[in-house]
């Protein structure tokens, strides 16, 4: 499994947000280096976004999840165009889940198991 997994959920509909372009950085000196990236499946989830045997080091980083397009193929308001969502790990190879809970004027996120 991936070090880093996450999810989004369209809490408006009550159904998994599909077909999100996601990314992953490092946060680093003010700037944002993309490590992975991918796009959420029917599930809402972006599979294996980084191989099973990568380990992050201790940092700072960053999911930047792309709904505009989400949006604009639902025919919803976009005010939202991103979600970006910066978090630290401790480099000891412990498992993160970052859940997006997704609406068209709003957005909320947690640590996920």
């Amino acid at each position: 499994m991936s070090q880093i997994t996450c999810h989004i959920l369209d809490t408006a509909r009550g159904t998994p947000a599909s077909g999100v372009a996601v990314s992953l950085s490092r946060v680093a000196r003010g700037e944002n280096d993309v490590i992975a990236s991918g796009t959420t499946n029917a599930d809402g989830r972006v599979a294996n976004l980084l191989s099973a045997d990568t380990v992050l080091a201790a940092g700072t980083y960053q999911v930047h999840f792309a709904t505009a397009g989400y949006f604009e193929a639902l025919h919803d308001p976009v005010f939202y165009p991103w979600a970006d969502v910066v978090f630290t790990i401790t480099g000891d190879g412990q498992h993160y889940h970052i859940p997006l809970l997704l609406a068209p004027f709003g957005y909320s996120t947690y640590r996920g198991s």
